[in-house]
């Protein structure tokens, strides 16, 4: 029997509502009462790469982007004026953004609450600039629930006249260009936003060759803030300062370079933020930043990711650092390029700290190593005396995990560094990272689990062994006495406590 054509329209239309339009299409030949189906459909989904083949030449992907393309203005066209829930645009292959944004109006005049367009690979015209500009209609409407705008080629927004989108509370945007005062514009004409993405943000004020503007970012309603910036966009940050007052963000992302001032920075629910400052050209000659203001903001949070940018800043502002009570979990990402000056200071500031994440374990000596509190690795002063290490002898960390454990990325790991008799056939690298979880294990007082992630690979197992049956020579004498420590990977997993 055919129990589905037994079934209300409503109900088929939600059920199409899950397929991927093209089939919800062609379920239109099924039978005449199929037919219109589709064209009442709330949610419209493409992606032109379930499309077609993936193309092999740029002429395909021409070919193919127009029939896309096409085949998109077709179900617009089909549908004509019919109420609209959600439109979402993916574009891997070559496509007209001018096209796309052609269709904006249109569905804003349906009521759609939430357009979700992304599109990796753009049509280069020769006789156009990048940056087209959005429909000014987009910034003033009362059912956008739910912005994404990621185009290849940029978009440029420019509202002449006042902000008003009441409903809207989700906003991403990547790679556009704005002046500082539409910016300040969209954001107080969002009442209700709840998350906030902005990717490669360029400033596009003339003004600012002349003198510095202030940016305020201030969003009661505020829950989720991204803010990013790749390297290649750092030089339109200079002149601008920046303000941020919201009360209510409990997840933040922020990767820049430093700005010039931080007026304000007030993050008090924060609970988990990713932070990746980088310091200009100036600022690595100078060696100094100011990101105090930066810093105090933040203090609250919980959980806490600092990449490697991140810890040459905070190398850099060590002496100013505040003190992050409420922070229990912390990951630092290293690279074998950057220093661990930052690592001792920021210790020292996280007095409650439960879970120490490392991100791979790499690590350049310095002259700093045989300071006291100066790094924190095993190193050794004169008549071969251990440099004492206060900031883990009062550590309150009970757990650490390295990621990455098995990489070996350092100048010196080469098979002419491998000493099978001595040292378990292990690199140099593996060496030093098993001196630093042996210094870890006799000065941290508080460590209930130390666990080593290794990557899969075909030599995983082996080295994994190696690491372990070192790990098991450890001195009796540690600080912490009945310590859990694993070795782990999808593959394999061995354990084994201090107190053994």
């Amino acid at each position: 029997m055919d129990r589905i054509s037994d079934l209300p329209n409503a109900l088929i239309c939600h059920i199409l509502s899950f397929l991927p339009i093209k089939e919800a299409v062609s379920t239109s030949v099924l039978a005449k009462r199929w037919k219109p189906l589709f064209l009442d459909q709330p949610n419209l989904v493409f992606d032109d790469s379930i499309y077609f083949n993936p193309p092999t030449s740029y002429k395909e992907k021409l070919t193919n982007a127009r029939s896309f393309m096409r085949f998109v203005d077709g179900v617009l066209a089909s549908q004509g004026n019919a109420p609209l829930n959600k439109f979402k645009l993916v574009g891997n292959f070559v496509v007209d953004e001018l096209w796309v944004l052609e269709w904006i109006p249109n569905l804003l005049k349906r009521g759609v609450s939430d357009i979700h367009l992304n599109i990796s690979s753009f049509w280069a015209d020769s006789d156009r600039s990048k940056f087209d500009p959005l429909p000014p209609e987009m910034f003033v409407n009362k059912t956008l629930v739910s912005l994404t705008i990621i185009f290849e080629g940029g978009v440029n927004i420019n509202v002449e006249g006042d902000v008003s989108l009441p409903k809207l509370k989700i906003l991403h945007l990547n790679y556009f260009k704005t002046t500082t005062s539409t910016f300040n514009k969209i954001l107080s004409g969002c009442h209700v936003l709840e998350e906030l993405a902005l990717t490669n943000l360029m400033w596009d004020d003339e003004a600012l060759e002349v003198e510095p503007c202030l940016v305020t970012v201030s969003i009661p309603t505020l829950k989720r803030l991204m803010f990013c910036r790749y390297e290649k966009y750092d030089d339109d940050n200079q002149a601008v300062s920046l303000s941020f007052d919201n009360p209510n963000v409990v997840y933040m992302e922020y990767s820049d370079t430093i700005a010039d001032t931080y007026q304000q920075m007030s993050f008090g629910s924060l609970v988990e933020a990713k932070l990746g400052l980088r310091l200009t050209p100036e600022q690595l000659d100078n060696n100094e930043c100011n990101v105090t203001n930066f810093l105090n903001g933040v203090r609250n949070v919980k959980i806490l990711h600092v990449n490697v940018n991140m810890l040459w800043v905070l190398g850099s502002c060590r002496d100013t650092m505040p003190a992050f009570n409420n922070l229990l979990r912390l990951t630092i990402e290293t690279k074998p390029e950057v220093i661990w000056k930052a690592l001792p200071a920021l210790l020292r500031s996280c007095p409650n700290l439960v879970t120490l994440i490392f991100k791979g374990l790499h690590h350049i000596n310095t002259d700093r190593c045989k300071d006291v509190d100066g790094c924190l690795c095993r190193e050794f002063a004169g008549n071969w005396e251990e440099v004492a290490r206060p900031c883990l002898s009062s550590s309150s960390v009970k757990v650490i995990e390295i990621l990455n454990f098995g990489e070996t990325l350092d100048n010196h790991d080469d098979e002419d560094d491998i000493d099978d008799d001595d040292n378990g056939g292990l690199v140099y690298c593996l060496r030093e990272k098993i001196d630093h979880v042996k210094l870890f294990l006799k000065k941290m007082p508080n460590l209930e689990q130390v666990r080593m992630h290794f990557l899969s690979s075909d030599n995983e197992e082996d080295v994994m062994m190696k690491v372990f049956k070192k790990l098991q020579q450890l001195p009796r004498v540690v600080a912490s006495p009945n310590c859990n420590i694993q070795v782990l990977s999808d593959n394999l997993s061995l354990s084994f406590n201090t107190s053994d």
